[in-house]
């Protein structure tokens, strides 16, 4: 790397596409913050609580979300960008930090972080890009993080549901955003057209991003381990467990249904991206966090009555995971995988049966239809490869 280059604040054609190790350092934050809140929703398993980890996944994810896509433009290897990732990964340390007691002791904790994270890195956007179409672009979406962040810091003056409604509703407005173009009243709308993106480098920051979440799976399937004596059931468990994350890997990486390497077919290429890594891996990413709750909760529980809680648990992973990936495809191929569908009411119909099943079970029958997809998947790229060569 030259002398240039580290000097050079926005990519150029050298640098373009590539992720840098600062990027890699970011996402180790990830690692934590997704162990919290995986943590979270086993420790507040009913509605209030559900409600409020899924604010904060949203929120966590949008922050991360946000800096993948400003490093689309900065230069990893500049002194300034690390610099700014240093400050960002502080600030995401601080909202995992907080995540246990989000909406009690330490919700000004989590909101200082969040606000941090969002404004300071679209602050430095403007400055970036000042004098040039991205640097207007990133002024509009400042003004809808303040927006938002508005809303933030008024959530912190109430508790309980209220304090829910009024961050989901920041959420809600972050997410709408780029909706609308992050449209200002006399200011117009900045055009999906006007932010130039590059698909390859979002496309490999999410699966980087998506193996983290995977790997939350293994850390709570070797702390369960950890803690049980080993029955027949809890190994069995143990074994479910983990062909579940690696049936999650496979789908994930399926070369017709997943996210790997090659081309697409949209013809507008920024607004899929956003539709496919912005949105659709918000599902994608937290499907195989529910995912690792639910192997928790089948490692402590492999025997006995399965509550409504602990089938939530065990099917929402996969059922979230799908839903995301219908998304990603609908914006990337414009069409619908009717296996995704079959996929999903089949888990509805195993999550319905689930109450006369122990917990074992119900998270094999998971694994059965998961198993499922993953056998027509291969079968269907067999097809296309063979059609391919034919051609």
């Amino acid at each position: 790397m030259s002398v240039q280059q580290t000097r050079n604040l926005l990519r150029t054609k050298d640098t373009q596409g590539h992720v840098g190790p600062v990027e890699l350092l970011f996402d180790l934050v990830y690692v934590f913050t997704i162990i919290q809140l995986s943590h979270y929703v086993v420790a507040h398993l009913d509605v209030l609580g559900v409600a409020e980890a899924a604010v904060l996944f949203f929120a966590v994810w949008w922050g991360w979300n946000y800096t993948a896509w400003a490093m689309n433009w900065l230069n990893p290897f500049a002194r300034g960008t690390q610099l700014l990732l240093a400050v960002l990964m502080l600030a995401a340390l601080t909202m995992a930090i907080a995540i246990p007691e989000a909406f009690t002791e330490r919700a000004w904790l989590f909101v200082t972080g969040y606000l941090v994270l969002q404004l300071v890195r679209s602050s430095f956007m403007v400055w970036a890009f000042r004098g040039q179409v991205m640097g207007r672009n990133y002024a509009h979406l400042l003004a809808w993080s303040a927006i938002a962040g508005v809303l933030w810091l008024v959530g912190l003056g109430f508790e309980g549901e209220a304090r829910l409604a009024l961050w989901a509703l920041a959420v809600l407005i972050e997410y709408a955003s780029p909706r609308f173009g992050f449209w200002l009243p006399g200011l117009g709308s900045t055009p999906m057209s006007s932010w130039p993106t590059t698909e390859s480098h979002l496309a490999e920051r999410n699966r980087l991003v998506f193996i983290i979440a995977l790997g939350e799976s293994i850390l709570v399937l070797g702390g369960a381990l950890l803690s049980e004596e080993f029955t027949f059931g809890v190994v069995a468990a143990a074994v479910v467990g983990f062909t579940t994350m690696f049936l999650l890997w496979w789908l994930y990486f399926d070369f017709r249904h997943g996210n790997a390497e090659h081309e697409y077919e949209s013809d507008d290429v920024t607004a899929a991206a956003r539709d496919a890594y912005a949105y659709a891996h918000a599902l994608m990413v937290g499907g195989a966090i529910l995912v690792a709750v639910g192997i928790e909760e089948v490692v402590h529980h492999p025997v006995g009555e399965t509550s409504a809680w602990i089938a939530f648990t065990i099917v929402s992973g996969p059922i979230v995971y799908l839903l995301g990936n219908l998304i990603f495809q609908r914006a990337l191929w414009r069409r619908t995988a009717t296996s995704r569908l079959t996929g999903i009411a089949a888990l509805l119909a195993v999550g319905v049966t689930s109450l006369w099943l122990p917990p074992l079970a119900v998270a094999v029958l998971v694994v059965a239809v998961m198993v499922a997809l993953a056998a027509f998947d291969a079968s269907s790229d067999r097809g296309v490869t063979t059609a391919a060569q034919n051609t």
